[in-house]
């Protein structure tokens, strides 16, 4: 009942905007363990649901991965300023998702991006380069990252939920929470200046085409 009551009280929201933050950010719950067989993912039915699913897998690591790098390269040039607490508190919360995305892939054999060693250098060339704009440059760069990111979930969010709620529970908890707190950091950038950054659109515009750019090629290689 507890499961129920969560779930009708939850909506899934279709697109990320900044006046929805907030109230996204009321409707969350912690990821449960499950009674199943198995902890997040279901057994695939065929070889188009495993391969559907493989590829979400690859992408939501390779974002996670990409996004704990952006950090990374963040505090090694704010790490020391009044900055670094708040920076180092979102990046805490990054190397959670990035922990349990290890996990389920070890556990359903999802072979992760080859794009992996290249994600590492561009992840903190791109956090360090947007920290040395300040700490302004810094927060354009998380408001535009994660902005993408939860755009990203939410499409999976959608697509998950069309088609079977009930068998992708689990994984649909795990994107939601970790969407959420995305959403969390979009909105801790917004709150510390970000938009006071030196051509902010631009550089906002720039990060996420390279954003979805990362998202198609980790999908596929």
């Amino acid at each position: 009942m507890q499961r129920a009551a969560h779930v009708a009280s939850c909506s899934w929201p279709q697109i990320v905007k900044p006046a929805m933050i907030r109230h996204s950010l009321k409707c969350r719950a912690p990821l449960q363990h499950s009674s199943r067989a198995y902890s997040v993912v279901p057994p695939p039915r065929d070889d188009d649901e495993r391969d559907a699913v493989h590829r979400m897998l690859r992408v939501d690591h390779a974002g996670e991965y990409g996004a704990n790098r952006i950090y990374a390269g963040q505090m090694a040039v704010l790490g020391r300023s009044r900055t670094g607490p708040l920076i180092q508190q979102m990046w805490d919360q990054e190397k959670k998702h990035l922990a349990k995305f290890n996990e389920i892939l070890a556990e359903n054999r999802v072979r992760p991006t080859a794009l992996l060693p290249f994600w590492n250098i561009a992840g903190f060339v791109l956090g360090a380069s947007s920290a040395l704009l300040g700490k302004e440059g810094a927060m354009a760069c998380t408001v535009a990252v994660e902005e993408s990111i939860s755009e990203h979930y939410n499409s999976q969010i959608r697509a998950l939920m069309e088609n079977d709620p009930e068998r992708y529970f689990e994984l649909l908890q795990v994107i939601k929470e970790f969407r959420d707190d995305e959403m969390d950091h979009h909105d801790t950038g917004l709150e510390h200046e970000a938009e006071s950054a030196p051509g902010y659109w631009l550089l906002k515009n720039v990060i996420q085409l390279g954003c979805k750019a990362a998202i198609y090629a980790s999908q596929r290689v």
